[in-house]
């Protein structure tokens, strides 16, 4: 599953590059991308900076998590923008993300991703 990889999106700094920093120490083979802030220290999302982040990602099928509402319009407006594949997913960031990419590491298929990220789905 080299092809799928990540993008997350916060709409602060900190917490996109956080997230970042956990998911490399069990999915070091996975694609991923963060968005965090309008800029290192600006809270919010920017439509530009998650295009840019989705092109720059290696991978052709991604799967896309965000904070909060405005992260997931921008989200929902740049995979209109793309021509990869990007599956968005309403969970909790922090956990949703950790167990693609986990899952990503260990070979997992998509629908078996999915199958575990229903589990923690919650309505944004």
């Amino acid at each position: 599953m080299a092809d799928t990889g990540i993008i997350i999106i916060s709409h602060v700094y900190e917490i996109a590059e956080g997230i970042n920093r956990l998911i490399q120490e069990v999915a070091g083979d996975v694609s991923i991308k963060v968005v965090g802030g309008l800029s290192k220290s600006e809270i919010g999302t920017s439509f530009d900076s998650i295009l840019e982040a989705i092109n720059e990602n290696q991978a052709d099928n991604l799967l896309a998590f965000y904070d909060l509402g405005s992260a997931k319009m921008n989200l929902e407006m740049a995979k209109e923008m793309s021509d990869k594949s990007i599956t968005i997913y309403d969970v909790p960031l922090v956990e949703g993300s950790y167990i693609a990419a986990a899952l990503l590491q260990a070979g997992v298929s998509k629908d078996d991703i999915e199958q575990q990220l229903k589990e923690i789905q919650i309505a944004k």
